[in-house]
Formats: structure tokens, sequence, C-alpha cells
């Protein structure tokens, strides 16, 4: 990997600075976000252009470089993104939104590293994942988890004293430039928190399904599309029955606007093909490693434009969440280290069996050549 080089550059070098600019561009995506609900943009109207404009980014790409990759549709495989749609776009950015709306920016994204984390847990549950609690892997994945979910409980129920106040002497002075992007009402901090976490259980539940459906179905940005296609049906469907207002439709600003083509191009879209590069070429640990810099990117993004005060309870819970999927994430790589050992060893000793039996059949070729043709007589010749 850090041998390889695209116009000059070493792709080392190349997977370090995109996965940066996608923390940038996901944190920024947790602050544009929370300026549109600011905005009085629909938490339903959202998610639909968003997902629209991410599916017409996906689908030609999918079209042209998977055609064949792609298996034949069937009934199966239609009920299996149905699904994948419900889960990971309809709740997952359901969840969201309604935990982003009664929280702040910067909790969102510390919640969302306990994603890796859930998916464990998840993965374990199912059978997909195997904890040996006689090795240091297991131990650190159990820690992890238990650190994840004792985080993400602080968070939830323990808001604590505001340690960090930055607009407290702009209240009277607020530009107006800025006014749209103070909160509008007030919080329940506790709901918001267990709608954030509905979303984190709703993204595991996505990446473990999908796993299934990539091995009967191997054309992942296919199976992307079709997911975003069926969560763009579905928030269509609900929205026909919770949102009346016609002019929740209609974009009544620059900032409205500007809003929904970030989430749609930079989150959705971009992301996504970065995202699918880096794992491709770093590996799914190497990605997850970076989460926790999106959630420090957050905090001063959020405190710079929205005056986000930073939170006692808040900044705890982080921190062990964080601390959780940096020990799930060693426990990974440990177990990773000790397949590798094993199957090395189990080469070396499969190549030792044959060298032995190798010298052992050269030994008794060389035996037979040295006796006799035919056996010594015991008289003699007359």
């Amino acid at each position: 990997m850090a041998d390889k080089q695209i116009c000059g550059v070493p792709e080392k070098v190349q997977l370090h600075g995109a996965m940066l600019a996608l923390q940038f561009g996901y944190a920024g995506f947790h602050v544009v976000s929370r300026a549109a609900l600011n905005m009085g943009i629909s938490k339903l109207v959202y998610p639909v252009y968003r997902n629209i404009i991410a599916l017409l980014l996906l689908l030609p790409f999918a079209y042209f470089f998977e055609k064949k990759d792609r298996p034949a549709m069937n009934l199966s495989f239609i009920i299996q993104f149905f699904f994948l749609a419900l889960i990971g776009i309809t709740a997952n950015q359901g969840f969201y939104l309604l935990g982003l709306d009664n929280t702040s920016p910067t909790f969102a994204s510390a919640l969302q590293n306990s994603v890796p984390v859930l998916t464990f847990l998840m993965a374990a549950a199912l059978r997909i994942e195997k904890v040996k609690l006689n090795r240091r892997d297991g131990i650190a994945k159990i820690a992890g988890t238990l650190a994840c979910v004792c985080g993400a409980s602080v968070i939830t129920l323990y808001k604590g004293p505001a340690i960090f106040s930055p607009t407290k002497s702009l209240n009277h002075e607020k530009p107006p430039a800025l006014v749209w992007l103070g909160d509008a009402k007030p919080k329940n901090w506790t709901l918001g928190c267990l709608y954030l976490f509905g979303h984190c259980l709703s993204w595991s539940g996505w990446l473990v399904l999908q796993a299934p459906v990539l091995k009967k179905y191997p054309a992942r940005l296919s199976v992307t599309s079709y997911t975003c296609f069926f969560g763009v049906l579905q928030f269509l469907a609900i929205a026909a029955f919770m949102e009346r207002d016609p002019n929740s439709w209609i974009f009544h600003s620059g900032g409205e606007v500007f809003t929904i083509l970030y989430a749609g191009f930079v989150a959705s879209g971009i992301a996504f093909a970065v995202q699918i590069w880096c794992i491709d070429r770093g590996g799914p640990v190497f990605v997850a490693v970076y989460q926790p810099v999106q959630t420090l990117t957050v905090a001063i993004m959020a405190s710079l434009t929205l005056g986000e005060e930073f939170y006692l309870g808040g900044i705890i819970g982080a921190i062990l969440v964080v601390i959780g999927l940096y020990l799930v994430l060693y426990g990974k790589s440990e177990e990773k280290a000790f397949a590798a050992r094993e199957a090395a060893s189990t080469i070396t000793s499969t190549q030792e069996h044959d060298a032995i039996r190798a010298a052992a059949t050269a030994t008794a070729f060389k035996t037979s050549l040295t006796q006799p043709l035919l056996p010594s007589s015991t008289s003699d010749n007359v």
C-alpha cells in the first residue's frame, strides 16, 4: 500500500488525506443538518430530497460499472432491498433527525462512535462474529463493548453542567446572519439521546444484514442504489400521511437549498464513494479508527457556527465511547494477527511433514537401489 504512487503521491498519504477530508465532510453534515432543522425544514422532506440526490448520483455508476456483477432481479431480492431500506435508510435517518433535533451535532457524532461496537455485538449474537474469552482479543472486545455501553448510558442519562458556553457573552448581540442557526425550541435531551441510540442500532443492523445480501448479490453500488430507491418510496409514503402542508416541499431560502444539496452530494454521494475506496485500499479498521476525528471536528465547528455548549456528561460519555471503539478495534486487530500466526504455523507444520515424508521416501528408494535384485543362495553351487 505504501509503495504505490498516484500522480507522484504515495497511496498511503492519499488514504490519510481522503479519510481526513471524509471526516470533515461528515462533520459538516452534522452541523448543516442541525441548521436545516433550525430553519424549519421538515424532518420528512429533508431525507426525501437527500436520498433522491444520492440515488441520481449512484445510479449511473451502478448501471455502467456493475453490469457483469448484477444477478437477475427476483421477488426475494426485492424483499431484501425493501427491508434494508427500512432499516438502513428510513429508520436510520429518521431516528438521526429526531435525535439531532433534541440534542446537538457533537453528541450525535459522539454516539455514532458506538456503531462499530454495536455492529460487533449484533454479529456476535447472530454467530457471525466469534468471541474467544480465553484470548486477549476476546477480552478486549468485551471490555470495549462494556465501555461503549457505559459511555452511551452516561450521555443519555446524565447531561451535567455546561463546562463551556461560547455564546454567553453574545446572547444579546448575535449577528443577524447567524440568527437562523439558533435553536428554535427547547430540547428533550433524554428523548433525543434515545432516538440517536435507535439511529446507531439501525445503522449497525443495516451493516450486519448487508453481509448475507452481498453474498447473493455481489454488486455493492447496485445494492446501495436499490436501498436508496426503496428508502425514497418509504419516506414518501410516510410523508403522504404525516406531512400535510404543501409548503413544506418548497424551498424558502438559499440556506435550505444548500443544506439539502450538501446532504445529498457530500454526505451521501461523494462520502460513499470515498469510503468505499478507503475500505478497499486500507481496510475497515483503518476507516473506523478515524471516526473520533469527526467528533472533535464537529465539536469545533458546532461551537464556532452554532454556539454549542459542552456539557460534562456528554464529554465523559464521549470519552468512554471512543475508548470502547479503540478496544474493539484492538481486539479485531489482535484476532487477525492470531489467525495469521495460526495459518503460518499450519503451513509450516505441513511443510515440515511433507519434508519428512519426502526424506523417508528418498531413503526407502535409495535402500531399494543398494539391495540385490535376487536373494543370495544359502547353499554352494554344484
